[in-house]
């Protein structure tokens, strides 16, 4: 690790660097998945975010586009970006700080080099559907395993990696989902499009799942869900059913 990193920065230490400069076009594209994200709903008040990682030749790890604290993500404007590193969480380009959300989304940075964007959200049917009791998602149909490519990973309430990120490395090594009960999820992914993808897929099994247990329920019968066999299956080539290669002659 290089030693910008290893020295001790705080937190939201406002530490610009002349190197880092901020990229409109990033900035731009961070804000069209948070219009996205809005226009589908899923944002509440100024709880949740988006980070993007982007490589960086000083910094090993990458810089985080992420919105700063305050604002939520239907609502903020490109000043609302700020600019932090990956294993301290100081201040990059901006003035403003970031919310406790982003210890773990950098956490998750640190620990998963292949994951470039995460999105964390309190989606109400998430938060509704573990609240009442179920203990896991079982999949209705082909797009999630085919595309998340794991199981997720389970938080109980009393849990919060936003506020203790220690937990983090125990798990995610081996999901792309983390269902965090009473709170919401977070989903990973290898850039922003496959990371909003995996989201409204998440939150589309979610739904089937409701739907499937009350029409299961009026019919006196159990939701056909898919054996675990045959999502392993799936898990194993998600990426050449989701993203084929084009075939030259």
């Amino acid at each position: 690790m290089s030693a910008v990193a290893e020295r001790n920065y705080r937190v939201n230490e406002l530490t610009p660097d002349p190197s880092v400069t901020f990229d409109r076009r990033i900035a731009q594209q961070y804000l069209r998945y948070a219009r996205m994200l809005a226009t589908r709903g899923l944002v509440y008040s100024s709880t949740g975010n988006l980070v993007l990682r982007v490589l960086h030749g000083n910094y090993p790890d990458g810089i985080c586009y992420v919105k700063c604290m305050g604002v939520s993500l239907e609502e903020m404007s490109i000043d609302d970006l700020v600019i932090t590193d990956v294993p301290t969480g100081r201040i990059l380009y901006g003035d403003r700080a970031t919310t406790v959300g982003h210890q773990m989304n950098r956490e998750i940075l640190r620990l998963r080099p292949d994951v470039n964007a995460v999105i964390h959200l309190h989606h109400d049917e998430t938060i509704a559907f573990f609240s009442a009791g179920y203990e896991e998602l079982r999949f209705t149909g082909l797009t999630f395993p085919f595309l998340v490519q794991s199981y997720p990973h389970y938080l109980p309430a009393h849990i919060n990696v936003e506020e203790d990120v220690a937990p983090i490395k125990t798990f995610i090594a081996n999901t792309n989902v983390i269902i965090m009960k009473r709170h919401g999820f977070t989903v990973l992914g290898r850039n922003v499009s496959e990371c909003y993808g995996r989201t409204n897929v998440l939150v589309g099994e979610v739904k089937r799942n409701i739907i499937a247990e009350q029409l299961s329920a009026l019919r006196g019968t159990r939701p056909d869900y898919l054996p675990r066999e045959d999502i392993e299956k799936m898990f194993k080539h998600g990426d050449s059913v989701m993203y084929p290669t084009p075939v030259k002659k």
